[in-house]
């Protein structure tokens, strides 16, 4: 395994337990796949937008609204 996620994600995934550091920025209530967002894009890369939902425990309308705030702002910051 390329070393592309963090020291904790690769004990997760090695040992196969679920996280138990709910204190890290990277930390999702989602037992799938360790609690960690990183280890969620190390295993599916680009996601829908019903899955970061799932992920996040919230509604895909309010994963839309989260995306076109971090596009304004991106785009204000270009312009």
């Amino acid at each position: 395994m390329k070393k592309i996620l963090p020291t904790c994600s690769l004990e997760c995934m090695n040992q196969k337990t679920s996280c138990k550091n709910n204190e890290c920025r990277h930390w999702i209530n989602y037992k799938k796949e360790h609690n960690c967002s990183m280890i969620s894009i190390y295993l599916h890369g680009r996601m829908t937008l019903k899955q970061i939902s799932e992920r996040l425990g919230i509604s895909i309308a309010r994963v839309k609204q989260i995306e076109d705030r971090a596009l304004q702002r991106i785009r204000s910051v270009i312009n």
